[in-house]
């Protein structure tokens, strides 16, 4: 008899120890695993790069909207994420876990719809006095379906593992991937589109004779009707590769079940959004990024219109494009090495310097392709800090606010939300403002020349403005409390936490097993 219980009480522990080693290596990520995570951020860049590099431009010139128009459809679409991003975030937090996880089927269920109505934002609709409706409908719908896509996606990174090393090794392998979906976007978006670009309008066409001019209308209305197709096909591309990136995520990505540190219920929405957006770190974190990515918004938003009109590289400006996003690419692992040995926010400070003199050759060095293709190479690595660090700092604030709140859980998706908000907020912002500026300066849509006062306001635009927006972010971002010996003591205290909680849940099945 006694011999048999110690053979049943030998059987239970080995049971036990299976199940604790098998719970460690869930912590642990697969290369496959994390590659799979990684290509799921892939749609947001693609779609993103797309919209942010061309809107301004297939708004003005291939829609053939007025500037004041186009500032209304890319700001309002915009601003309409101040609704979406906070409410998905709230319900994503309230979402019931499933057998695929609670950020999965947000993830799945928003693809079909988001690639429809992102297809139709690149439709030029057959009628005049509804285009303006049209496109505002169709960006709203496109960014409220994105938001129900990445805020499950980027708050997936706090359920993937446990590990803190592990998320952020995660978060690289995204990084990475997401720049290339950058490259991707603006390859394919670029290279169509700028193969069929219609020639520009001379402004003495005008005086020409009858003949002449119903000729010149004629190859322009052509070349208008196959520069809408090249918007169409390279956004039918796009939808296909959003589709396909979806589907590997959900099956290369377990998400694991909610790890509570407590058994405290989670706290009402707007009780939660003001204990999330009270929180000193994490606002000193999105400020100071808020002001950085809005200086490199107003850069990626108006670089294509500056190259075309005021360098007039206007057959080269989509390569030029290209070569600051495969710049980097290339230069992800060498700011993952850098926060690595260097810590994250001397990186923060190094990264976003470095673009600085820059943005100040590219307005002053006389008009050269070859210069500017260099100035491209180098902005390109200052942009790829910008991509990583917000994102691989974000996890050490989510942890912080554990510590500091132990009695509180279920706030990933909303600190999440809010700052994916923020980024699109800046986004519209920076977009708004500069197509407005250039209506104001009196901008000629497909003009082959601009006047003087459109060409020093997009100098401003991609140099003076996101210098100033640099400094004032690192200012703030200078405040930021979480040093490397505090992100270490916290992942310490997290971790002695996390074993006392497994220790009593396995004490606890032990003695329901015995």
């Amino acid at each position: 008899m006694a011999k048999g219980e110690g053979a049943e009480q030998y059987s239970n522990a080995s049971l036990l120890n299976k199940s604790v080693s098998s719970d460690v290596i869930k912590t642990r990520l697969s290369i496959c695993n994390k590659i799979c995570y990684a290509i799921g951020g892939a749609p947001y860049q693609i779609t993103g790069c797309a919209l942010g590099f061309f809107l301004q431009l297939y708004l003005l010139d291939v829609a053939q909207l007025d500037p004041f128009y186009a500032s209304i459809i890319l700001f309002i679409g915009r601003a309409w994420d101040a609704v979406t991003d906070p409410t998905v975030g709230f319900l994503v937090s309230r979402s019931p876990w499933t057998r695929f996880g609670r950020m999965m089927p947000w993830i799945l269920l928003s693809t079909p719809f988001a690639v429809t109505s992102y297809f139709l934002i690149w439709y030029v609709p057959p009628f005049e006095h509804g285009k303006v409706i049209w496109y505002i409908l169709f960006y709203c719908v496109f960014q409220s379906l994105q938001t129900c896509f990445h805020v499950p996606y980027s708050a997936l990174t706090m359920f993937i593992t446990s590990e803190q090393k592990e998320r952020d090794s995660a978060t690289a392998y995204r990084m990475t991937v997401e720049v290339l979906g950058t490259v991707l976007g603006t390859a394919i978006q670029g290279q169509i589109v700028g193969n069929a670009h219609a020639p520009c309008l001379s402004s003495n066409s005008s005086n020409s004779s009858n003949s002449s001019n119903s000729s010149i209308l004629l190859s322009h209305n052509n070349s208008d009707h196959s520069l809408q197709n090249a918007y169409m096909i390279a956004s039918a591309v796009i939808c296909s590769m959003y589709v396909l990136c979806a589907i590997v995520l959900f099956s290369g990505v377990r998400e694991h079940g909610e790890r509570r540190l407590s058994q405290s219920k989670p706290m009402p929405f707007l009780k939660g959004i003001k204990m999330v957006m009270g929180y000193g770190p994490y606002a000193k974190l999105v400020m100071g990024f808020l002001f950085t990515s809005l200086a490199f918004m107003l850069l990626e938003g108006n670089f294509a219109l500056f190259c075309s009109a005021t360098l007039g590289f206007r057959k080269d400006f989509h390569n030029i494009l290209l070569v600051i996003m495969l710049s980097a690419t290339l230069a992800i692992p060498f700011w993952q090495w850098f926060l690595t040995r260097f810590g994250k926010k001397t990186a923060a400070y190094v990264g976003s310097l470095s673009a600085v003199p820059f943005m100040i050759m590219v307005v002053c060095v006389p008009k050269n392709l070859i210069v500017t293709y260099i100035v491209s190479f180098a902005s390109g690595v200052a942009v790829a800090a910008a991509f990583l660090l917000p994102w691989s700092m974000l996890p050490d604030v989510v942890d912080d606010f554990q510590v500091q709140n132990p009695e509180s859980t279920g706030h990933e998706a909303i600190f999440y939300s809010f700052y994916v908000f923020f980024t699109k907020f800046a986004s519209g912002i920076s977009l708004g403002i500069s197509t407005l500026s250039l209506d104001f300066a009196g901008y000629i849509t497909r003009g082959c020349s601009q006047p003087k006062e459109v060409d020093l306001t997009l100098k401003v635009l991609v140099s003076a403005a996101p210098v100033v927006l640099i400094f004032i972010g690192l200012g703030i971002l200078y405040t930021y409390p979480i040093t490397e010996e505090r992100r270490q003591g916290n992942r310490k205290i997290l971790q002695e936490l996390r074993d006392e909680a497994d220790s009593a849940s396995d004490s606890s099945e032990v003695t329901e097993m015995i």
